[in-house]
């Protein structure tokens, strides 16, 4: 195995006005009204200064789907069955999901990564073995995972990371419980009520959705005194989004562009965050879920998503469908006319 050590990389900022200016007179010069690309223009900014071009590419993009199992979810938090977390494994590796779809119709190559589910799987060439248990313990009942298991999930998607081609990462997972899991992180790093960051998840009911609560912060009061971001992970997090987590720092450190997805991602990114702040410069935000606690966290991470769909799928889908923007940005940069080359009179 990659040795990687420090667990923890630094990530030094991005700190290049030269580039920042020429980027941003590139995009002014552009055939068109100043600002009238909206969200795109400041995308086009985004990624030039990631890539560190005027004129930045994206090359073979790496569509990561990190798969774990929860112990919590044998205490009902959600509306279906762990055994959908390696059904779903199947289904991706058939290329029946969502996300499949999409990855297909972007060229995107997807790779499942169970970082810990509850089912042995046969060898696939689109499935990276990494798992550290057969899931999770019961967070309920004891930390989720010990630091010795954190830190491995940490090293081990800093590795996958640092051996996928590409400067691109989109980011997703699968994991029966793994809302309960973001929506603790989000409790606890943030200072919220659980009552604001837990929603439905796969679609619980009033009733399941009261149960929810009461049994995450049930979860919150054992477990007080995991308030640093590491700790926090290992008591309430899950394999999967210990392994995000390490593969974020990794991608940051290689100053990919790092595609975060939901809920669930977006809570992998704020652990990522509160560990090195300067992750946040190398992260595109995909979309705004429609679980509830998910524009707390994109609060928390002071991110401008590309997509309000109302998704709640999961699976990288919203960082798959937002995929195209990014290579429109990259292809409106390196082709679109300025008002000089194309002869046309600018605003006076």
């Amino acid at each position: 195995m990659q040795d990687l050590t420090p667990l923890i990389p630094h990530i030094p900022p991005i700190d290049e006005p030269a580039l920042s200016e020429a980027l941003q007179r590139r995009i002014d010069g552009k055939t068109k009204p100043l600002g009238s690309l909206g969200q795109l223009e400041a995308l086009m900014l985004r990624l030039g200064m990631i890539l560190g071009s005027e004129t930045p590419q994206l090359r073979e993009p790496q569509l990561m789907v990190f798969a774990g199992d929860h112990g919590l979810a044998a205490r009902g938090v959600s509306a279906y069955p762990s055994d959908v977390t390696w059904q779903m494994v199947e289904n991706f590796l058939a290329g029946g999901a969502a996300v499949s779809v999409l990855a297909r119709q972007h060229g995107l190559a997807l790779r499942v990564i169970d970082a810990g589910v509850a089912h042995d799987f046969a060898p696939r060439a689109d499935l990276i073995s990494a798992k550290l248990a057969h899931g999770t313990a019961d967070s309920s009942q004891q930390a989720a995972m010990s630091a010795e298991q954190c830190q491995q999930a940490l090293r081990q998607g800093r590795r996958i990371l640092s051996e996928a081609p590409g400067n691109a990462l989109l980011l997703g997972e699968m994991g029966i419980g793994n809302t309960s899991s973001a929506a603790l992180l989000l409790a606890r790093l943030q200072n919220l009520p659980i009552e604001r960051c837990a929603g439905r998840g796969t679609g619980l009911d009033d009733a399941a959705l009261a149960r929810k609560i009461e049994v995450l912060s049930g979860v919150l009061q054992l477990h007080a005194e995991a308030v640093e971001p590491l700790q926090a992970l290992a008591a309430l997090g899950g394999f999967e989004i210990a392994m995000m987590v390490g593969a974020v720092l990794q991608a940051a450190l290689e100053r990919r562009v790092i595609v975060v997805d939901g809920f669930i991602a977006s809570g992998a990114v704020l652990v990522a965050a509160k560990l090195q702040p300067a992750v946040l410069q190398r992260c595109v935000f995909a979309h705004r879920s429609k679980e509830s606690g998910h524009h707390l966290m994109l609060e928390a991470l002071q991110a401008q998503p590309l997509l309000d769909l109302g998704l709640r799928l999961g699976e990288g889908s919203g960082a798959a469908l937002a995929w195209p923007l990014l290579q429109s940005a990259c292809r409106i940069l390196a082709e679109m006319a300025s008002f000089e080359s194309a002869g046309v009179s600018q605003q006076q």
